[in-house]
């Protein structure tokens, strides 16, 4: 009996596996609707839209949970468990068992509820950010930090619960490996930025000095999307309060915003978001809806972003070729060298608070700050009334710079309206994934260079086209790094990077 069962499962494979793709591609549609939804929210819904967009998002939630964990696809995913399978059919199916267990375990009806706390928690968080009140915003991250306590004890009562939220945005890598990465660079980059401080070398910081107008910038974004080559057909630029991306390979938009004293904030931001659209642009689209045709988890995508924003847009010949399209807008500029404004782009910041703002390097130490106060605040071993005070606290510790207000503190990103704990660290571990892919696509890529300084970006978007998106989801973190540039993944190109780098700027030893 047990070798007839085997032999009809066998037979049964096949249709059960494009049964299992067909449910997958429904309740990825229904994610994408809600994705439109949740949009709209952050770029266009008038003000008094928010009691029904709530209930809107709850319910597309509640529908996919449903069909994520009925029993269909639990029998689905069980005929084939031990199905013969090929290597991206078994891709598939991993990444959708990791999917369905995961959401099985939590009840619908925390679902619903984390999903309307977060359509609240929104606008909160926006009026608290404008008016800098945190008491206005206090009782949604309470609510927040409770229902993703539930969340992780539902999915892994014997876990720590940080880790169990990690793993929605990082499955592949532990969080042991995420905080050794993040130690090594705190290592690397505290020293180096302490010598930096007290280097001689007297960079042209005051190159973007000025005022420079918000629809000019506006016009300037648009102009730095097409030379690296957004496809505006599949998207579109719009504004918000927190730049994001938000999309699919056939509808994938992205978001700026601007500030009229720092045109390089608005160039980076919006930069930094077309690497997020490129990596969805090129997903494969005969695999929409599925594993096969979804990226890889944050690290993966902030590693997209990183590049482009760090390794791109902020390169010497990034500024050879975009500088002249600069100065036809901005003339105060005119007299700017293409090491002015390379310069100014890489200087490091002894006083910036504000994270989406910060140079390259104490970048990650804002990411480090978030990562230790939300573990802590899950772990509960911090309180939220006390977010302020830890968050100014730990500013002064690792950044000797305190925030005056909680609009430029413990406000200033969403992630936390969104009940986002264990997104930060991806930002880091994607910089540090971006060096690595750099740096073997600027080896595989004969004179890299020069085709940037020529505008010709063909060459790279081939190359990650190639290594990372056409692969989706078929491969996990590691994988994926190795497949794409022969090594593990590791901090180590990182680290060559901003010393070899920043070494140079700064005059360091």
């Amino acid at each position: 009996m047990a070798t007839e069962a085997t032999a009809d499962d066998a037979s049964d494979a096949p249709e059960a596996y494009e049964t299992l793709l067909e449910r997958a591609r429904r309740w990825n549609t229904i994610g994408s609707a809600a994705g439109v939804l949740a949009w709209d929210q952050q770029v266009m819904m008038p003000e008094g839209g928010t009691p029904a967009r709530s209930k809107q998002l709850s319910s597309l939630s509640s529908v996919r949970h449903d069909m994520l964990t009925d029993d269909e696809t639990a029998e689905l995913l069980e005929t084939l468990a031990d199905s013969d399978l090929t290597d991206e059919q078994a891709a598939a199916v991993r990444e959708i068992r990791r999917a369905h267990e995961r959401a099985a375990a939590v009840p619908v009806e925390l679902v619903e509820e984390i999903s309307e706390a977060s359509s609240e928690a929104l606008p909160a968080w926006e009026e608290a950010k404008a008016t800098d009140d945190f008491d206005h915003f206090a009782p949604h991250l309470e609510r927040h930090v409770r229902l993703k306590r539930e969340y992780a004890e539902a999915i892994d009562p014997d876990s720590d619960p940080y880790e169990v939220l990690f793993a929605d945005y990082e499955p592949c890598l532990s969080i042991e490996r995420a905080e050794a990465i993040l130690t090594e660079l705190r290592e690397t980059l505290v020293p180096m930025i302490e010598a930096i401080r007290e280097s001689d070398a007297d960079l042209a910081v005051d190159t973007f000095e000025g005022t420079f107008p918000t629809d000019d910038q506006e016009a300037l974004s648009r102009e730095a999307l097409e030379l690296v080559g957004y496809d505006f057909s599949r998207g579109r630029l719009d504004v918000s309060s927190h730049p994001f991306t938000s999309g699919n390979q056939f509808d994938c938009r992205v978001t700026t915003r601007f500030d009229e004293s720092d045109p390089l904030g608005a160039i980076g931001s919006t930069i930094h978001e077309f690497g997020h659209a490129q990596y969805n642009l090129g997903l494969p689209q005969e695999h929409w809806g599925t594993p096969l045709g979804e990226s890889r988890d944050l690290s993966v995508h902030e590693s997209q972003s990183r590049l482009w924003e760090n390794h791109v847009g902020r390169s010497k010949p990034f500024w050879e070729l975009f500088l002249p399209t600069v100065k036809e807008r901005f003339p105060q500029v005119a007299d700017a060298t293409v090491e002015d404004a390379y310069e100014a782009a890489n200087q490091v910041y002894e006083d910036n608070l504000i994270r989406v703002e910060a140079d390259e390097l104490t970048y990650h130490l804002h990411i480090i700050i978030r990562f230790e106060i939300e573990r802590d605040l899950v772990r509960g071993d911090l309180t939220v009334e006390d977010v302020p005070e830890v968050w100014n606290d730990k500013y002064e510790e690792y950044l000797g710079i305190r925030p005056e207000t909680d609009a430029e503190g413990c406000l200033q990103d969403i992630h936390w309206s969104h009940g986002n704990f264990g997104y930060f660290p991806t930002y880091s571990l994607g910089s540090v994934m971006a060096a690595q892919l750099y740096a073997a696509a600027d080896e595989a890529i004969d004179d890299l260079d020069d085709a940037i300084a020529a505008g010709d970006f063909d060459p790279l978007h081939e190359w990650l086209a190639e290594n990372v998106h056409r692969h989706g989801s078929r491969y996990e973190t590691n994988e994926l790094v190795e497949e794409a540039t022969g090594e593990p993944y590791t901090a180590d190109a990182f680290i060559d990077y901003v010393e070899a780098k920043y070494g140079e700027l700064y005059d360091l030893s």
